[in-house]
């Protein structure tokens, strides 16, 4: 009887650890981006990303997480903490974050392609306070 638990144990435990080999989920997202073609302003464009999907509670408001990406504080925050590179948009921290390059991608519902071609754009125009 001792037997017979031992080999359904072993069976089970062997099930168990090829499940969970079975869930790895890689991290990173390529992207099949349109160009945006449009001027991407910051006021009107990324603060309304950030009031959607990051600044909420417990994540990147203030008092949250870093950056604190509050309407006030979010372009001084970015420049500051050096978020975005305007030499090199595609390795900007905020947007690797935004497509899961760098980490657990952000928001943490899930990649959004829009957001991030906005965030790229934004970038790559400058970054500028518009």
């Amino acid at each position: 009887m001792l037997h017979k638990k031992t080999v359904t144990a072993f069976f089970l435990l062997g099930g168990i650890i090829l499940l969970l080999a079975g869930c790895y989920k890689d991290k990173t997202v390529i992207l099949d981006e349109a160009a945006v073609t449009k001027t991407v302003s910051f006021s009107k464009d990324i603060i309304p990303i950030f009031n959607k999907s990051c600044n909420t509670s417990g994540c990147h408001s203030s008092g949250g997480q870093t950056p604190n990406l509050s309407e006030t504080n979010a372009l001084n925050a970015l420049t500051v903490g050096n978020y975005f590179s305007k030499s090199a948009p595609e390795s900007s921290i905020i947007y690797q974050k935004m497509t899961g390059k760098r980490g657990t991608p952000m928001p943490v519902s899930g990649v959004n392609k829009e957001y991030a071609a906005l965030i790229l754009a934004w970038i790559k125009q400058g970054a500028n306070n518009n």
